[in-house]
């Protein structure tokens, strides 16, 4: 941004604050996923039995904030000489800043546990498109390396 005025320095020491603030309450947001409620759900019981849900919880993200200060650009993009006589402290002067994040989380279910008369029971969940893509991509790898062998073995 050229039309910007340079921060004062209480005003770097807001923004960073502002940054330290959000960074803080996206972290809590994210490890919040990973709490035992959301691994395991609430048991329901009925007739004896009670069951237990269990997922995998994964979660991540990302943050930065960045400020620079400098002198003023000019239109083809080249910073202005600097000038040889001191400016009003209103002068325009070259800035930037910025702050960002994101992050997501994603679960799915891996088991269920019942709890009976007949004891503890762990039953997995298996993902069965998961499972078919793994043994496509498993397929598709030896079939390019017995066509490369082939073609090796024909030179």
């Amino acid at each position: 941004m050229t039309d910007s005025k340079a921060p004062t320095l209480e005003e770097a020491v807001a923004l960073l604050d502002k940054a330290r603030e959000q960074a803080a309450t996206m972290l809590e947001t994210i490890f919040a996923a990973a709490q035992p409620g959301a691994v395991y759900g609430q048991p329901v019981g009925a007739d004896g039995y009670t069951v237990i849900t269990a997922a995998e919880v994964t979660s991540g993200g990302g943050f930065g904030m960045g400020m620079g200060l400098g002198p003023p650009s000019r239109p083809d993009g080249r910073a202005a000489p600097p000038a040889e006589a001191p400016q009003p402290e209103t002068r325009q002067t070259g800035g930037a800043g910025g702050l960002g994040g994101g992050g997501g989380a994603m679960g799915r279910p891996v088991a269920i546990i019942t709890i009976g008369p007949d004891g503890v029971r762990v039953k997995p969940v298996v993902d069965v498109t998961k499972v078919a893509l793994a043994g496509l991509a498993v397929w598709a790898s030896m079939l390019g390396l017995l066509r490369a062998r082939r073609r090796a073995r024909n030179r």
